[in-house]
């Protein structure tokens, strides 16, 4: 049996959205969404730009508040935790990368940890192990974000996020400002560390192709509405049939 939001019941739900409003004075940015999204799904949403794909998952790590209704996580209301402690389970990677360019790639990884006090071994083998989980060398660590190409840039964001073991990874148009060939390659390369590692991932995209390459599922947005939530060949339908016309 499926769920509303078309995936299969029993499943545990890890994000679960309950009737979320979020307003901006007259701008209301998210209208009514409920859906829930279950343990080690790769969810992709797209949409047009403001429809609101990343106040959705702002609204997930706690960076914003919902104006109306409730955001759980794990069955937890996050508006009665700690922020700044449910910020710290949940990997968070943007286009922009956001390296600190002061401090040396191994540094840059393991800032959570050491902001969490992990011992410097303990720390040491996080960064030599997500280095090589993302596939760049070792030796990388040594350098500075200044010397590393866009695509290495991206894979480092990529692994600080990982660096405190999350259960969550948001990524917010992580590749979009990549070459195709890099994109390409890091879209396999998420995939592969999402099996490996047994992720819930939520990942923003404006390409339909990169949307139904990675997703488990596919939530389509317009408007501050979901207006499509299921596998790629359900969204496919949609799209044919002329639902999903606001897509580029």
């Amino acid at each position: 049996m499926t769920d509303h939001n078309g995936a299969e019941t029993g499943a545990e739900t890890v994000i679960d959205f309950r009737h979320v409003c979020k307003q901006y004075a007259a701008y209301t940015a998210l209208k009514d969404i409920s859906m829930e999204i279950h343990k080690g799904e790769f969810i992709t949403v797209i949409g047009s730009s403001g429809c609101g794909k990343t106040t959705m998952l702002k609204l997930m790590n706690g960076l914003i508040e919902p104006s109306n209704g409730q955001v759980f996580i794990n069955g937890v209301n996050i508006a009665e935790i700690d922020q700044i402690a449910l910020r710290r389970k949940i990997g968070y990677v943007i286009q922009s990368i956001g390296l600190f360019p002061h401090l040396s790639i191994r540094k840059n990884i393991t800032f959570i940890p050491n902001i969490l006090k992990y011992d410097k071994k303990k720390a040491d083998t996080i960064a030599k192990d997500l280095i090589t989980m993302i596939g760049l060398d070792e030796s990388i660590l040594k350098r500075y974000p200044h010397e590393l190409s866009g695509g290495q840039k991206q894979r480092i964001g990529v692994a600080r996020a990982l660096a405190a073991s999350p259960e969550i990874l948001l990524m917010d148009e992580p590749f979009g400002a990549l070459d195709e060939i890099t994109r390409n390659k890091l879209q396999d390369e998420i995939l592969r560390i999402h099996k490996e590692l047994g992720l819930t991932i939520v990942f923003i995209t404006h390409d339909l192709r990169e949307a139904t390459k990675l997703g488990d599922r596919i939530i389509v947005m317009n408007a501050g509405e979901i207006t499509s939530f299921g596998t790629a060949e359900e969204i496919h339908e949609d799209f044919s049939h002329g639902t999903l016309s606001f897509i580029k």
